[in-house]
């Protein structure tokens, strides 16, 4: 690209085949702001990768990228903003299940100055629609007693869906490397280091195609850690950085 984008869209995929078109198509039609979508997949044989090489043909904002940072939708997510140009990074899914219009509206606050900006589920005007039962109602509760005993700024810490200043990424880092735990471990070390954190309404819908690529039982623990992380005072980027790897050993 000759211009550097505003965001940089990043969407991690696992052999989406055909599902991902409709999910492009919105996009391209929602965003109005300049930008470069990164589709991360794992390997060149994924089969995401052929129908996303012949959508870029007549979209040259699209491109794929393949992870050497390790298998597994954390990893896809590092390495995607890693990899973005833009001053804003867009995390967003492969399964349709956010809703594109709102990615102007969320790379626009961090552009005003959050760290992190939020696609809510759970605030007025949000809504949660299919997907199991167990899955949401933790969610929910999450997203709600850490915006209630630590104001993290957002009530759903949780969702995927989130817009971050990449320079605030790369200087606290991503240390999740397994499921789609990123959004509440960003969302906590902007606590932690009082950064502001910001959120919008969204109505997400439970994915029409395919299977979800989501293990609960396996990453509950992994929020739980980052849940944890949210209280306590204020820390410096550095102080932050050896807390988290004194708490991984």
């Amino acid at each position: 690209m000759s211009e550097i984008p505003r965001i940089s869209i990043v969407i991690p995929a696992y052999n989406e085949d055909d599902a991902i078109i409709p999910v492009l198509d919105r996009m391209f039609e929602s965003v109005r702001l300049s930008c470069e979508v990164l589709v991360v997949v794992d390997s060149e044989q994924d089969t995401t990768v052929p129908v996303v090489v012949e959508y870029a043909q007549k979209e040259p904002r699209l491109r794929y990228l393949v992870n050497t940072y390790g298998r597994g939708p954390a990893n896809a997510i590092r390495f995607g903003i890693d990899s973005s140009a833009a001053a804003v990074a867009v995390v967003t899914m492969a399964d349709g299940c956010d809703d594109p219009r709102q990615i102007d509206d969320l790379a626009r606050l961090v552009e005003r100055g959050v760290a992190v900006a939020c696609a809510s589920r759970y605030m007025p005007g949000g809504q949660q629609v299919g997907g199991p039962y167990l899955k949401g109602l933790l969610s929910r509760m999450a997203g709600r007693s850490l915006q209630l005993l630590t104001h993290t700024g957002t009530r759903d810490a949780t969702n995927s869906f989130k817009a971050y200043s990449t320079e605030f990424v790369r200087l606290v880092g991503i240390d999740s490397r397994d499921g789609f735990e990123i959004g509440i471990e960003l969302t906590a070390k902007a606590k932690r280091m009082r950064l502001p954190v910001a959120e919008i309404p969204t109505i997400w819908l439970d994915r029409q195609a395919g299977l979800s690529n989501f293990k609960m039982a396996r990453w509950i623990p992994k929020y739980l850690r980052w849940y944890r992380l949210a209280f306590g005072s204020r820390l410096t980027a550095d102080q932050l950085k050896k807390r988290v790897a004194k708490k991984g050993k």
